[in-house]
C-alpha cells in the first residue's frame, strides 16, 4: 500500500458506523454504491448476496474505491476517507458479520428489525474484502469559524 500522510487516525475514524460509498467499473461506466462497512485489520469489509450487482462488478473488475464522509454541521467538522484497492468476493463469516451489523444495529439482535432482517440481512450470503493500496484521510473542516485546522494564506 502507498503510503500518504493522514489528517488523523483513520482506525479511530473508521470504527465510526458511516456510510461508505462504493466506486466499481462497468461496462457501461461507472457505478456507485452505497455499503455499510466493517474496518479490520487494515482491510475493509462489505455485505452482499450473489443478486447484488456491485459484486458482478468486481468479479470482472476487482478495482475499486471507497469514499466515506463525517460531516458534523452543527460542530463544523468534515473528513473524508478515500480507499483505492483490490476487492475479492469472500463466503460469508458469520461471526465478522455480526461484528459489522452491530455497528450499525446495535448488540442485541433480538432488538433489530424484524422486517429488515427477513428482507435483508436473512439474503445475505457474501462478504466483499477491499485490500487498500492507497489510503487518504482528509481533514477539510476549514469551512467553519470553530474548525481545529486553521488554513494558512
Amino acid at each position: 500500500m502507498s503510503a500518504a500522510a493522514h489528517d488523523f487516525d483513520i482506525d479511530e475514524f473508521l470504527v465510526k458506523p458511516l456510510f461508505a460509498h462504493l466506486a466499481t467499473a462497468s461496462a457501461d461506466g461507472p457505478r456507485e454504491s452505497p455499503v455499510w462497512f466493517l474496518w479490520e485489520g487494515g482491510e475493509l469489509w462489505l455485505i452482499g448476496n450473489h443478486e447484488d450487482s456491485f459484486p458482478k462488478r468486481l468479479r470482472a473488475d476487482p478495482r475499486c474505491a471507497v469514499g466515506i464522509v463525517d460531516l458534523d454541521l452543527g460542530k463544523g467538522t468534515l473528513r473524508h476517507v478515500g480507499i483505492r484497492g483490490v476487492a475479492s468476493i469472500e463466503p460469508l463469516d458469520e461471526e465478522r458479520l455480526y461484528r459489522l451489523l452491530k455497528r450499525y444495529l446495535g448488540a442485541d439482535k433480538t432488538e433489530w428489525n424484524a422486517e429488515f432482517r427477513s428482507v435483508v440481512i436473512d439474503g445475505l450470503d457474501l462478504m466483499v474484502r477491499i485490500r487498500p493500496e492507497s489510503i487518504v484521510a482528509r481533514d477539510q473542516s476549514y469551512f467553519s469559524n470553530v474548525s481545529p485546522r486553521r488554513l494558512t494564506p
